[in-house]
């Protein structure tokens, strides 16, 4: 009926190889175990295995197996499936992309505005008081125990929250050595700003603060490699400026009076300018590498970072104090004076509230906008000063006030505008 089926040609290879299979078929060798001799192979099954294996690699349907050239071993080639396709791919076949995060908002700003200006002009105040007043025994003796008390309640407070809000875990998803920098940096900012009180007096020292914006800017352009189109160097010199005004109009005969020593001398102009240019590069240095921690490890919240900078900090004000032999001076001293003691309270509690804002505010709104508000913040606690002790207002203060609101309006206005326009854009592309 059928045609009869033909038995494929084999090549030199593949007959020797069958031969010598055939032959070890034949004579297997003498191997005894437990007393039994191994049972011999089917020469004919083999022969059948073998042709049949022949057939296969001729017909294209079966080329997803081999047989090895050295066992006769049957292998199934790979048949895996495809690696997932990556990101890209997918979105170049029109896969949906996941929306952008919401744009923080007014309501946001407004908020890190009030927590920020709250927290600090509070403890502008108290500072001021405690390292340029007078106790029953005397001055408060330590800037850094100032430093060293803020820091343990603020550990204390950023440990709480993130056990609270990591169900127990106090886990950093960054290494702690990166928040060192950083913590020194802010360590020596507020020891400078403790410290220039004792050779200089406030007018001064708000006057330094106000021309913060600048050295921020530089120093983004250098750790972040940020770059600020001209509109924001004249926005940032206007500001500085308006400030300046703002605090001018104060300006009396002991402008350059030391807040402690009441010293007018070179040696104290010169201790009080070096101090003040501590605080503004290291705190400039401070906002600017925050930043670059919150892009590099963008899982860190602002509870996790106030944590480890804190850490930090307290390792090296305890360090200056034990070696220095201010800690037993200045604990002394608080014994005496029970007021020192609730002022360094107040001091702490201030400067942990506003971390907080600090760290949210760098995390959401960036290191400038962070640096504008607290700018500002100078010229309100002049304001402040105004009211307490019954001040006039000078024009020259109207003027500075005029000059720095009409320049952050006008920076609210254009980044709002900047971000209508990128709206209809992003809508596009999607």
């Amino acid at each position: 009926g059928g045609a009869l089926q033909r038995r494929p040609r084999l090549d030199s290879a593949q007959a020797t190889l069958l031969a010598s299979q055939i032959a070890a078929a034949r004579h297997p060798p003498a191997i005894f175990s437990a007393g039994r001799r191994q049972p011999t192979c089917d020469v004919d099954a083999l022969r059948k295995q073998f042709t049949t294996t022949c057939i296969r690699e001729a017909d294209p349907r079966h080329q997803q197996t081999y047989m090895s050239a050295r066992s006769g071993s049957m292998t199934a080639r790979e048949t895996s499936p495809k690696p997932a396709e990556d990101k890209a791919s997918l979105l170049e076949k029109g896969a949906p992309t996941p929306p952008p995060p919401p744009a923080p908002g007014a309501k946001q700003l407004l908020f890190c505005f009030i927590g920020l200006q709250a927290s600090y002009l509070t403890w502008g105040y108290v500072q001021e008081k405690v390292m340029t007043k007078e106790y029953s025994t005397g001055r408060f003796p330590s800037a850094t125990f100032c430093v060293f008390s803020n820091r343990v309640l603020a550990v204390t407070v950023a440990w709480a929250v993130t056990m609270y809000k990591h169900g127990g875990k106090l886990n950093i998803p960054a290494p702690l050595w990166v928040f060192a920098p950083c913590a020194l940096s802010n360590t020596l900012s507020s020891f400078g700003q403790y410290q220039a009180l004792h050779y200089v007096s406030f007018p001064l020292q708000t006057i330094a603060k106000s021309t913060k914006v600048i050295p921020v800017m530089i120093m983004g352009k250098v750790l972040n490699k940020k770059t600020y189109p001209c509109v924001d160097y004249i926005e940032a010199v206007l500001i500085c400026l308006g400030v300046s005004l703002f605090s001018l109009a104060n300006v009396t005969t002991d402008f350059f009076g030391g807040g402690t020593s009441g010293d007018a001398s070179s040696y104290a102009a010169l201790a009080g300018l070096a101090m003040l240019a501590l605080y503004i590069v290291s705190d400039s240095f401070t906002s600017q590498w925050q930043s670059r921690l919150y892009q590099a490890h963008p899982t860190v919240d602002q509870f996790q970072m106030m944590f480890a900078v804190n850490t930090w900090a307290i390792i090296m004000t305890t360090f200056a104090l034990v070696t220095s032999g201010e800690l037993w001076t200045t604990l002394q001293f608080i014994g005496d004076n029970p007021i020192a003691f609730l002022d360094n309270v107040t001091i702490a509690i201030t400067s942990a509230t506003g971390q907080l804002f600090i760290f949210y505010t760098i995390k959401t709104f960036g290191p400038i906008v962070f640096t504008i508000i607290m700018t500002t913040r100078q010229m309100f606690s002049i304001v402040l000063s105004t009211v307490i002790f019954g001040h006039a207002i000078k024009p020259l203060m109207g003027l500075g006030a005029v000059i720095v609101f009409a320049t952050i309006f006008n920076r609210i206005k254009r980044q709002a505008a900047k971000r209508k326009q990128a709206a209809p854009v992003a809508a596009g592309g999607k």
